[in-house]
């Protein structure tokens, strides 16, 4: 099971190229592109990273859809 997350969207409100953010991340876009799309679900450390960069929590960001 996979987390839901706002991760295109915050992207997108950006302009950031999934290549860009892969490289702020220090991941590859293929990564960024598989945590989008819900087939992979960041590592902590990754998830933190990613609300540091956006400035939002990480439940901001993303959601157990299992918590439904």
């Amino acid at each position: 099971m996979s987390m839901k997350n706002r991760l295109k969207v915050l992207r997108a409100e950006r302009d950031w190229s999934q290549a860009v953010l892969g490289e702020k991340l220090d991941v590859s876009r293929q990564t960024v592109n598989a945590i989008e799309t819900g087939r992979y679900d960041p590592s902590l450390p990754l998830a933190f990273k990613l609300a540091r960069l956006f400035e939002l929590s990480i439940e901001e960001i993303f959601e157990d859809e299992q918590a439904g």
